[in-house]
């Protein structure tokens, strides 16, 4: 029993010590994203270049989705060097991507729905550490639920429905939310059942900071859809 209690702490502080550095890698992530988003939205020969390019920004959209799969699919054989520069590969184009919400929202709206997405982020990832409700049926849930809207969203691209438009962006907030908690979950059941800080385990960290940053970055799209003033 003894022995029991004392390989369950050590696997408590591993997923600890695994949280800190998936929280400082999810923060560098988004660091890097909004400043790419922030130096290319004044940049004239950018948007010149997206003028006279017009699919240049669906080859982005594509290379973030390549990106996805790939490191989903390879990262338990890739070095952590390897994933790590994916991953800042991956923040910066979804930078370039979110750079095009400085011509549509206002500055100061902008910052007031990114710290708005972060309390709410962090309430929903600190109920999802701490509550001891499986989420696991919600998390399946949220999932199709998710497929839903993405095929919504895809299809309010060809019939510009203005209700649809509000349905996806508060079925959006909501899932996303969800999501969050039930991530933030499942995480840390994987930290503590690894219950290693080795390079795997900083591995499981890193995607766990890519997880938990998709969360955020389309809890604070779809929220900027509602909450947004728009220029």
């Amino acid at each position: 029993m003894a022995q029991y209690v004392t390989s369950q702490t050590a696997a408590e502080s591993a997923a600890a010590t695994l949280f800190k550095s998936l929280y400082m890698q999810m923060a560098a992530a988004l660091t890097i994203t909004g400043l790419v988003a922030y130096f290319l939205s004044g940049s004239v020969d950018f948007w010149y270049f997206l003028a006279e390019n017009s699919f240049a920004i669906w080859g982005i959209f594509i290379a973030q989705i390549v990106l996805v799969i790939w490191l989903s699919a390879r990262l338990p054989k890739m070095s952590m060097t390897s994933a790590t520069l994916l991953f800042i590969l991956y923040s910066a184009l979804m930078g370039v991507t979110m750079s095009t919400i400085f011509m549509i929202y206002t500055m100061s709206s902008i910052a007031s729905v990114f710290f708005i997405t972060a309390g709410t982020f962090l309430v929903m990832s600190l109920i999802g550490f701490f509550t001891r409700i499986d989420l696991t049926r919600v998390g399946s849930l949220l999932f199709m639920a998710l497929v839903g809207l993405i095929i919504a969203s895809v299809v309010n691209i060809f019939l510009h429905s203005e209700t649809l438009y509000w349905v996806v962006s508060y079925a959006g907030v909501v899932i996303f939310v969800g999501l969050t908690a039930y991530d933030t979950q499942k995480i840390k059941n994987t930290f503590i059942q690894y219950g290693e800080v080795d390079e795997m385990g900083q591995k499981l960290a890193l995607f766990g900071a890519f997880s938990l940053y998709l969360d955020f970055i389309n809890l604070f799209l779809h929220l900027l859809r509602i909450m947004g003033d728009r220029r």
